[in-house]
Parts: structure tokens; sequence; C-alpha cells
């Protein structure tokens, strides 16, 4: 049975090696102050505004998100739909894994948690637009005018599409909870760096 992670070990898990060379630790500094940047555009702005939807890191999650369609598939017409809004969290939460426990890129694994937040803010006005139906889709059309979209399907199916603007308003809120903590882990593992002993690797768990 494996034993529960100590502690220590949790601590060890999100710290990274320490860092030599100044050029990289400026451009993570660089990297998160434009995250930075993005989490205050996003955070301020109303979810009716879909502020990460209209930013190009849509375009990043748009691939992801529909492959997630198809990928489940096998698993029904529901998960079907609501694949393609799980896969595009799923990415980023595994990279976030494989980053701490494979590659011991804390630093990146703290990126990719800030995209975790990021694709859930960037969901939150599909929610919220369940029975609006304004928000223009991929195809350059309304829901209202392609007879309904995702989210719709989806908060019908489980009887709750009066509370896609509560559901809504929750992701963004989850979602930027997530980046700021993101934030705070990265400029963390910035600020303490020449103070990291060099790390040793981690026992099986």
């Amino acid at each position: 049975m494996d034993r529960p992670l100590s502690g220590h070990q949790v601590v060890h898990l999100l710290l990274d090696e320490p860092v030599k060379q100044p050029l990289v630790l400026w451009l993570r500094g660089a990297g998160v102050l434009m995250l930075i940047v993005w989490t205050l555009r996003f955070a301020t702005a109303p979810v009716i505004q879909n502020a990460a939807g209209m930013s190009f890191l849509h375009l990043i999650n748009l691939p992801f998100h529909e492959a997630g369609h198809i990928l489940f598939i096998p698993f029904g017409e529901f998960m079907t739909v609501l694949g393609g809004s799980l896969f595009q969290v799923i990415v980023p939460a595994s990279l976030t894994i494989v980053f701490l426990t494979k590659h011991r890129d804390v630093f990146g694994a703290a990126v990719t948690w800030w995209w975790v937040g990021e694709n859930l803010v960037d969901l939150a006005p599909y929610i919220d637009d369940a029975r609006r139906l304004q928000l223009v889709l991929l195809g350059g059309k309304t829901g209202a005018e392609v007879e309904g979209h995702d989210w719709e399907r989806i908060l019908m199916t489980l009887g709750w599409l009066h509370l896609d603007h509560t559901l809504g308003r929750l992701a963004q809120f989850l979602g930027v909870m997530i980046m700021v903590s993101a934030l705070v882990w990265a400029i963390w593992l910035i600020l303490t760096n020449h103070r990291q002993p060099a790390t040793e690797p981690l026992e099986s768990f």
C-alpha cells in the first residue's frame, strides 16, 4: 500500500531546483508579470463579457475542447457533450501532475496550474449563457441560431438550467482563485530561489 505524503515530502514536491542562470529567473519574472496582467483582466471583467474567450488563450484551449468531444464518444451522449469542457481542464491539470512528479519542473507546474484556472474562467461565460444562448460559437453563430450549445444540453439534462448564472459565476470564482494561487506559488519560487538547497529525488509514493 502506498504511504501518504509526509509534510516534508509535500513541501519538497512544491519546491523547484535552484536556478543558477539569472536570465532564466528574469524570463520567469517576465512570464509571471504577464500572467498577473491576464489574471487582473479576467478577474475584474463580468462573466458576461467573456474576457478569457476574447483572448488568444481561447484559441489554445479550443482544440482541446473539440478533441474532448471526440475522446468521450465511447462514454455516451451526455459525456460526449460534457467531454469538451472536461478535457480542456483535464489537459492542464494532467500537465501539472507530470511537471511535479516526473519532470520536476515545479515552476512549469505553477504555470500549468494557472492554466487550469484560466480554463475554468474560459468556460464560465459558456455556462452562464445556457438560457440566454447569445454567446457566439465556433461557427460564428449564437446558440439561439444553432438550437443551443453544450452547456444548455448539460444543464437541461441535469435539471439545473435555472442555475446557469450561479454555476457560471462559481466557475469564474474558482478559476480566479486557482490563478491567484498559481501566481503566489510562482512568485514564491522565484523569491526563494537563492535560499533553496539542491533537492534530492522524491521517494516513490
